[in-house]
């Protein structure tokens, strides 16, 4: 079995690094795509009624601009991998990268700073409760919260204080109670009661017992991923392991771009401009379609040199006419620049 090294050489390697980094790339892309368009969807349903203003508290807003990043990132790769591309590719490492430092960076702070990072929680949930009836992306993602995780508000369940329908001065049914999320349910399918939260935020939490839900849905969230180690770990490679993959592909296949764009044996339309040469003068048979394979012997004739110590400029031929087909190899063209001023003639008078 061939060694790492050895296979890297080989251009079964770079079509597998150039057929993942595409494929990578293109689910990416599609997987964007669909949540820019429930991004927007949600968004443009959310204009008929729209009242908050923070973009924490506008979830489609926060589709648009993730499914917008994930959408132009990836086709940033796929294009660089199909057209090996070596500035698309570098863009579109480094963006991983940044992305990647700047959600580590975040988790971090948040670990560090808990304190500040709850209360900021809080007080964007207690913005959302006073809005809760008039968006209804919030209310649904808070109702479904407050079910699963068997809780009430942000901080605590007298949180709902702040919405103009619950606070305990107003006129309306639901004055000084809690949605019926909050209830806690006596039985499986039972008929919900929508008023089973009357009253409630009169009381103290110990006569509350059976009746709601009293712990507030911040502590609610931080209980579960304490005690559900595996699941929050699982989240956090699911969201992160994708990306260190693309980092990973994508650097492997730049540095063998950049390899074989120094190789000897590489077309580089570059530097066959500036030493003369002209498109229609190569032949490219074996360059792939991207124009950019590497080939044994070389794209173009040039002559043989004559010994190690020098080369000779290179010499514009014919296709028309039967030449030998030689490898072209940049130490020629390294030498006609080092050797600029010296033409085949003063060659042959010092010989």
């Amino acid at each position: 079995m061939p060694s790492y090294e050895e296979w890297r050489k080989t251009i079964h390697f770079y079509y597998f690094l150039k057929f993942s980094l595409n494929v990578y790339s293109m689910l990416f892309s599609l997987l964007g795509l669909c949540v820019l368009c429930i991004g927007v969807y949600a968004e443009v349903e959310r204009q008929k009624n729209r009242t908050l203003e923070g973009v924490f508290l506008a979830p489609a807003v926060v589709l648009i601009l993730l499914g917008l990043v994930m959408f132009i990132v990836s086709v940033m790769g796929m294009v660089g991998s199909l057209r090996d591309n070596k500035t698309l590719l570098h863009m579109f490492l480094c963006v991983l990268c940044v992305l990647l430092a700047l959600q580590a960076l975040a988790l971090i702070i948040a670990l560090i700073f808990e304190k500040t990072t709850i209360k900021l929680f809080q007080n964007s949930i207690r913005e959302g409760i006073k809005h809760y009836y008039d968006d209804l992306d919030f209310k649904n993602i808070l109702d479904y919260v407050q079910e699963k995780l068997s809780c009430c508000g942000g901080d605590e369940y007298k949180d709902w204080e702040v919405n103009q329908y619950h606070f305990c001065n107003g006129t309306s049914p639901l004055a000084c109670g809690v949605p019926y999320t909050c209830c806690i349910r006596q039985s499986v399918g039972e008929v919900v009661n929508t008023l089973c939260g009357y009253k409630t935020l009169k009381q103290q939490r110990e006569t509350l017992d059976g009746i709601i839900h009293v712990r507030g849905c911040i502590h609610a969230v931080n209980l579960w991923m304490g005690d559900n180690i595996g699941a929050t770990i699982g989240i956090c490679c699911a969201v992160g392991l994708p990306q260190l993959l693309g980092i990973l592909l994508s650097c492997i296949f730049w540095n063998l771009l950049v390899e074989m764009s120094e190789s000897e044996d590489m077309v580089d339309f570059k530097i066959l401009k500036r030493a003369g040469f002209k498109y229609r003068e190569l032949d490219l048979s074996g360059a792939g379609w991207c124009m950019c394979l590497p080939r044994d012997g070389g794209y173009l004739p040039v002559p043989v040199a004559e010994s190690d110590s020098w080369a000779p400029d290179p010499i514009r031929f014919d296709l028309e006419q039967e030449q030998p087909k030689i490898s072209f190899k940049h130490s020629h063209l390294k030498s006609q620049k080092a050797q600029s001023g010296m033409g085949m003639d003063e060659v042959d008078n010092r010989a």
